[in-house]
């Protein structure tokens, strides 16, 4: 342990994929220690647009023991110091008639789009927000990069995500492409900063917020520009850990 005392007003919130782990591998044992040698220093948190089964997968079975908070589906599933703390849900919000709506009309544009692959879950239901993928959550690690590369140069997410807007205009939904495969779908305000409005009960004086996907679109944008956070941005886990070091450590 350090001599320092742990500065209990300031929190350090994390993305997960592309910022503590690799884009939906796992956590390596030394960002690993890390997390823990930051939280002799600051209080820390995770914040995820994955449910929480996959943020588990990434961090660890015991993630929520071995750090203050999780938040899972950007906070729609939240954990605090250990305990399970609230829960949304999108279908109760939304109502059947439009979430079948907007199911349908996913699925029907989804099955004309060619791809080189196909595979399966191409929607998956969370609690607090809908995932679309083109190419469908089951392909392999390889499919995985091979569409993303795709996408990259023929833009099929963001097409995609610009159709349902049209579609969709003043239902009360918003849209990010974050990740390799898929896209989230959610209530409008329930984006990573809902996770704040929790935290906000805690009085910390600073928020730091790290993410990769912190431009216009990406899901990690609103947190990361919001005025209640310092919001950095980072290109990989290295580039975190370097960042935090010179914050806290120096």
């Amino acid at each position: 342990m350090s001599d320092f005392a742990v500065d209990t007003s300031t929190l350090c919130l994390f993305d997960v994929d592309g910022t503590l782990t690799a884009a939906r591998q796992h956590v390596t044992p030394e960002m690993t220690e890390f997390l823990q040698k930051l939280r002799t220093r600051v209080r820390v948190g995770v914040v995820g647009g994955s449910d929480l089964s996959k943020i588990k997968e990434q961090l660890g079975d015991d993630v929520i023991q071995k750090v203050d908070y999780v938040f899972a589906e950007n906070g729609l599933e939240a954990y605090r110091h250990g305990q399970f703390l609230s829960v949304q849900s999108i279908q109760a919000h939304m109502g059947e008639e439009l979430l079948q709506d907007f199911i349908n009309f996913c699925l029907n544009y989804m099955a004309k789009i060619k791809l080189p692959k196909k595979r399966g879950t191409f929607i998956e239901f969370r609690n607090g927000m809908l995932n679309v993928s083109p190419i469908g959550r089951s392909c392999t690690q390889e499919e995985r990069k091979e569409f993303y590369e795709l996408d990259q140069k023929e833009k099929i997410r963001e097409k995609f995500v610009s159709i349902l807007k049209e579609e969709f205009k003043g239902k009360g939904l918003s849209f990010s492409i974050g990740g390799q495969i898929s896209f989230d779908v959610f209530p409008d305000g329930w984006d990573k900063r809902f996770c704040l409005g929790i935290v906000e009960k805690d009085n910390y004086s600073t928020i730091h917020f790290f993410g990769d996907k912190t431009k216009t679109g990406g899901n990690d944008y609103e947190i990361y520009s919001d005025p209640r956070t310092v919001g950095h941005e980072v290109s990989c886990p290295e580039e975190t850990r370097r960042l935090c070091e010179q914050l806290f450590f120096s």
